[in-house]
């Protein structure tokens, strides 16, 4: 049964989530708040799609593209229902949301999208580039996080459905406390990032070498 009080599109479309990141390294809160995406929203799919060279991290994305999206493909093994994207990996300085998505739409005009992020990311959704042109391209799933008051995140819906005409709904989340700098801070210091991460991301971190302390 879907959602009620939802503007959900023409039966037939497709409903298909997209949870960018730099996942480095991916890790559990990123799969359960996919999870919760997918089964809250009926989508489709979830792509889970690494950013190429995020333009609001210069320079602070530790591992590269390839090993970023190889430790998603490896998280997502066994879920026919999450698929990982490498489009972002492009030669260009920065890729930016909007262009992923106004690609995304003209190539898939049969699908809707449906773009998920932190609550806390509304607060800062204004300086991002091209808002606008993002909001006329998706929906917005924004996932309650850091125990944020309902009040405050409805005033926050509310301005930018007014000043973009985005389309927001909000996504119920646990509130899980892990971040990947947490899991990188743990990983130089030797400690274990066991049930932090898939058991075959955190060999494959150990396998890499991936965010020891450089010499």
């Amino acid at each position: 049964m879907r959602k009620s009080g939802l503007n959900f599109p023409t039966e037939g479309k497709k409903r298909v989530g997209i949870l960018g990141g730099t996942f480095d390294p991916i890790h559990t809160g990123h799969l359960i708040l996919a999870e919760a995406a997918y089964e809250a929203f009926e989508l489709d799919f979830v792509l889970i799609m690494p950013n190429g060279n995020p333009p609001h991290k210069p320079g602070q994305v530790e591992a590269t593209m390839e090993q970023r999206t190889h430790m998603a493909e490896l998280a997502v093994r066994g879920n026919a229902h999450f698929r990982v994207s490498d489009f972002e990996k492009t030669p260009q300085d920065y890729h930016y949301t909007y262009e992923t998505l106004e690609f995304l739409s003209a190539k898939h005009p049969d699908t809707d999208y449906y773009f998920i992020l932190g609550a806390d990311s509304l607060v800062h959704f204004h300086t991002w580039m091209e808002p606008e042109r993002i909001c006329r391209c998706c929906h917005i799933l924004a996932a309650t996080r850091d125990r944020m008051e309902t009040e405050e995140l409805k005033g926050h819906m509310e301005r930018l459905e007014r000043e973009y005409g985005a389309r927001i709904e909000p996504l119920e989340t646990p509130n899980i406390d892990i971040s990947s700098n947490m899991l990188r801070d743990r990983v130089q210091k030797g400690k274990s990032i066991r049930y932090y991460v898939p058991e075959a991301v955190e060999a494959y971190i150990h396998e890499q070498h991936l965010y020891r302390e450089k010499p």
